[in-house]
């Protein structure tokens, strides 16, 4: 994987080979970047990244300037490779080891964006689940947005807040964002 843009372009991040993940691809995050790049000053940012993985997308928000970014994992092997990567890059990214859902379900934590990068084996309802906690607990900021990867098979318009989906291969990113009176 590398960083799209920002100071640490064109850098390439190997994760060890035994990590249970799936990165988002590099065009599939340059898709989603151009579109947060139109609704968003990066450095103003607070940025919640669930399932995070290898920490690829926290390492392309903190290339472009945004200091505010938590990464949660369940995994013990994730969270020491985004705190080696982040140490090693000197961003500032903070990790937190936890079950996504429980963490969801106790923090107040409150950011512009929630990215969450479940398995894409996750059911329907698994990744509702998420939606339905963070709004619930009233996790986004004003003219915050949540947004959750999941592949082509699965299709999300049909939850509260859904705003709309943008697809790039078999990668799938849906918007959620608060209702507006």
């Amino acid at each position: 994987m590398r960083i799209i843009s920002g100071q640490f372009k064109s850098r390439k991040i190997t994760a060890p080979k035994n990590l249970p993940v799936r990165p988002t691809t590099d065009m599939a995050k340059e898709g989603l970047f151009n579109i947060l790049n139109n609704l968003f000053y990066f450095d103003d940012l607070s940025v919640l990244d669930l399932f995070a993985g290898t920490g690829n997308i926290s390492y392309e928000f903190a290339s472009r300037g945004t200091e505010k970014i938590i990464c949660v994992d369940q995994d013990y092997g994730c969270v020491k490779f985004i705190n080696q990567t982040s140490e090693a890059f000197k961003m500032p990214i903070q990790t937190i080891k936890s079950d996504v859902y429980k963490f969801l379900e106790k923090t107040n934590l409150q950011s512009n964006v929630i990215f969450a990068d479940p398995p894409y084996g996750f059911a329907d309802e698994q990744f509702s689940k998420i939606a339905e906690l963070v709004f619930q607990n009233n996790l986004l900021l004003e003219d915050g947005v949540l947004i959750i990867e999941h592949s082509k098979h699965t299709n999300l318009s049909d939850q509260m807040h859904f705003s709309y989906s943008k697809n790039y291969g078999g990668n799938v990113f849906s918007f959620f964002e608060i209702s507006k009176l």
